[in-house]
This record gives C-alpha cells, structure tokens and sequence, in this order.
C-alpha cells in the first residue's frame, strides 16, 4: 500500500536527501571554481600595473594607474620581440606536437580495439604503463639519446619527444571501443573500403570527441612543458614561452620593470589557452555516433 506522503509527493520533485546532495555539489564546484580561477585573475589584475603597485596593492584589485598597455608594449618590444618568438616557437612545439600525437594516438587506439592479435593486451599494458613514468625520470636519457644524433639544441629535441602521448592511446582505444560499432565496421568492409580508409573516413569522424580531448590535453601539457626545453635547448631563438620567462624571471634583480614583464608574458600565455580550448569546446558535446547503427 502506498503511503499518503509518496501519494501526495509530486512525480519527479525532489526529495530533502537529493537536494541536500545537490546543494554540496554545487557548493563542491564553486569551491573548486574559486580555487582555479582566482590565480587566473590575479595575473590578468597584476598584468596591468607597474612594478611598485605589482607589491604595494591588494593583489585581487587594480591600481589606480593601470598601465596594462604600456606592459604590452613593453612586453612585445624588450629584446628585439624575444615574446613573440617564444610564442610562435611555442605554437610550432604544441601545435605540431599535439597534432601528430592524436593522429598516431588514434591510429594505435584503434588498432588495439579493433584488431585482434597476439600479445595485444599485453601491449597495451605497457603502452599504458608509460603514464605512470615521470616526465623526470625520461628527460636524461631522451638527453643522450638525441644528443646522439645530433639533434639537441634543435626545434626537433622537443617536437619528437612531443609526439607521443601513452593517455591518447588509451583514451583513443576506449574510445574507439565504445563509439565505432563493429558493425559499422563490417558494413563498410563488405562495401569494399580497405582498413585505412575507414580509420580515415569512418572511425576518426566517430572518434571526433576523443581526438579533440587528446589535442588539447597534449597542447596544453607542451606548452606549460618546462623541464623537456630546459634540457634539450641551448639557444634563446628557439625558447619557448615558458623558458623564455623563466629567463626573465632570472633577471628581476637587475631590473625590477622584468617583474611586469614576466605577469604580463604568464597572462598572455594563460589567454591564449583559454582562447583554445573555448574554441575546441564544442567538440566536446558532439556525440557523431549516436545512431550510427540505427536504422
């Protein structure tokens, strides 16, 4: 027999329980929106003041002599526009890095969920067990053995360390497992399409979500990359952004106007990624597969 207190409760309304579960929620992610935005607005705040205001005003408000430009000027113009090579070197080690690393990523993904072989789970387990490994611990011996070749001090002492991402192989398999039906795969063979042509043409279209995720994931993780260029490069023409003002930053004794330059080059550098992955977002909510095997 159902109770009159379920009886009159509404269909659907919420329960005490749930909307106290809501509530810590929602409290949960505004505390962690709190804790990950307000570095980001203090940067953006302290880009815009001079050196003295940078330390002698509240850290979360503007001066009253904002001089954001005269920073942008400074900042594009000091040393001959070493920012600007910074960050089009930086461009070039993200972009072509993370480019080339979703591509093999999604390759190898696909191949681990849709072909069966011998030894394919144990590849896969070491493939994966290369997320575990510090980035510290590769960087020495990827030193010798690019040194070896005659490739350190080159833009190809971080590009090719750059193209290979263990987390893209096994989110491109999971997601290849999950988002390309077998028959869609069959359908396609009996249609005569060869294997690289429905990875090409098919799967990579499915797969669109997850590719996009391993872009970006592997963009931003070369572009904050600070270790990997301190090592391999020697020359300041192919810095990127963050050894670039590391360098900066080594030289605020000399020259207190560095500290104003090295906020205003984070906060520029921040911008830019917000600027990307608001760009790629929508990706994120496309589901390309959802009735693919539908009829």
């Amino acid at each position: 027999m159902v109770s009159s207190r379920s009886a009159s409760r509404p269909a659907g309304a919420p329960t005490a329980r749930g909307a106290l579960s809501t509530t810590a929620v929602n409290i949960a992610l505004g505390v962690a929106a709190i804790y990950f935005l307000l570095p980001l607005i203090w940067v953006l705040v302290a880009a815009t003041k001079s050196p003295g205001d940078l330390f002698g005003t509240f850290g979360l408000w503007f001066s009253d002599s904002p001089r954001a430009w005269e920073n942008l000027v400074a900042l594009f113009t000091q040393d001959g526009g070493a920012f600007t090579r910074w960050v089009l070197n930086s461009v070039l080690y993200s972009g072509v890095g993370a480019f080339v690393a979703m591509v093999i990523s999604a390759a190898c993904g696909y191949a681990i969920a849709k072909f069966p072989f011998r030894g394919r789970e144990m590849l896969f387990s070491v493939i994966l067990g290369g997320v575990l490994v510090p980035a510290t611990v590769i960087a020495l011996p990827l030193y010798f053995l690019l040194n070896t070749v005659g490739l350190t001090g080159t833009y190809w002492a971080v590009l090719l360390p750059s193209m290979v991402s263990p987390f893209g192989v096994y989110l491109a398999r999971i997601h290849a497992t999950a988002s390309v039906p077998d028959e869609v795969v069959e359908a396609a063979r009996l249609d005569g399409a060869g294997d690289l042509r429905i990875f090409g043409s098919i799967a990579a279209r499915m797969m669109t979500p997850a590719l996009v995720t391993i872009f970006l994931f592997q963009f931003v993780t070369i572009w904050n990359n600070y270790l990997l260029p301190l090592v391999m490069l020697n020359d300041t023409s192919t810095f990127p952004v963050t050894l670039g003002l590391t360098l900066w930053n080594g030289q605020t004794q000399r020259d207190p106007m560095f500290y104003s330059l090295v906020v205003a080059g984070s906060a520029v550098s921040a911008l830019l990624l917000v600027a990307l992955m608001t760009g790629l977002q929508r990706f994120w909510r496309a589901d390309l597969t959802a009735g693919a095997t539908k009829g």
